[in-house]
């Protein structure tokens, strides 16, 4: 079991009230899982995440994140568990723009200790995963949105993670992009990735072996039909054996917005071989485009 909640609940205090947020969650996820959580607008979803995720804490229930019962850990130890047991892909990539995508990759393996040399040769290995190893030297602004979200996915499994929690991961994303990120997805949880997803999207939702609903703070499970398991028809050209990722132009992305980039903004300066372990405490660069030289 990866992942095991019993009796969760949130509340926020609107003034002398309590608010519940959250209400008596269960959840139980098995390693290799792949789950789609969907949910409205103010249905809980985005707490449940940050909880999930250990960006926040319940108010009473027990969670149980691979073996570790979050309840006890101090705010140091959820840093830690952040960095080596969660890798967190986001709608809006959180991509650091004044860094490489090498070291926007390697960027995990910085804050666990790893020397310079052996985090880049890992992060150049995660970029040829997923099909960007020619781009090793560009920065984000060069990249498309699907590759962003490449690169985004490549630095969320570099720590190699219990689980992998997207947020949107396709919501910034165009139609056939948005198709190869499932994709990438899809061949992942092959390989044994246990993956937690949230979306409003069905048609993304169906990608995942599971699909469950939050509404009002309260989650279920439902069945996925038979169908929705198939293989997704491929977006590739069949005739072309090159064409697994797609590099023609896509328009514009949007920009990022301050909710987008809460949980993670920063990069890291080049002066201290001993960053911090949680990579939610990234600060501004202070050298241009400099790039990470530890």
């Amino acid at each position: 079991m990866i992942l095991e909640m019993k009796r969760i609940c949130k509340d926020y205090s609107l003034g002398k009230e309590p608010v519940p947020v959250l209400k008596n969650i269960d959840l139980q996820v098995e390693e290799g899982d792949y789950i789609a959580i969907m949910g409205p607008s103010g249905s809980g979803k985005s707490t449940l995440m940050n909880i999930i995720g250990c960006l926040d804490k319940q108010t009473s229930g027990e969670f149980i994140l691979d073996g570790v019962d979050i309840s006890a850990c101090s705010d140091k130890d959820l840093s830690v568990i952040r960095n080596k047991k969660i890798g967190f892909v986001f709608q809006n990539f959180n991509l650091l723009p004044r860094q490489s995508i090498l070291d926007n990759v390697a960027l995990p393996l910085l804050y666990a200790g790893v020397k310079k040399k052996e985090r880049r040769a890992l992060a150049a290995e995660a970029l040829r995963s997923v099909g960007l190893e020619e781009r090793v030297r560009f920065y984000p602004t060069q990249l498309s949105g699907g590759q962003k979200q490449r690169a985004a996915i490549a630095r969320a499994m570099i720590s190699k993670p219990a689980l992998l929690l997207a947020d949107e991961p396709t919501g910034a994303l165009d139609t056939r992009s948005g198709e190869q990120v499932m994709k990438l997805f899809k061949e992942l949880n092959s390989q044994g990735i246990t993956i937690i997803m949230i979306t409003h999207e069905r048609e993304i939702a169906e990608h995942a072996n599971k699909i469950m609903h939050i509404r009002d703070g309260e989650l279920r499970q439902e069945q996925i039909p038979v169908e929705a398991h198939k293989e997704q028809p491929s977006v590739e050209d069949p005739e072309d054996e090159n064409s697994r990722w797609d590099t023609r132009p896509e328009p514009e992305q949007p920009h990022e917005t301050e909710k987008d980039t809460a949980h993670t903004r920063a990069a890291v300066t080049d002066t201290d071989d001993t960053a911090p372990t949680d990579m939610t405490q990234w600060e501004k660069p202070q050298n241009g485009g400099d790039e990470l030289d530890h």
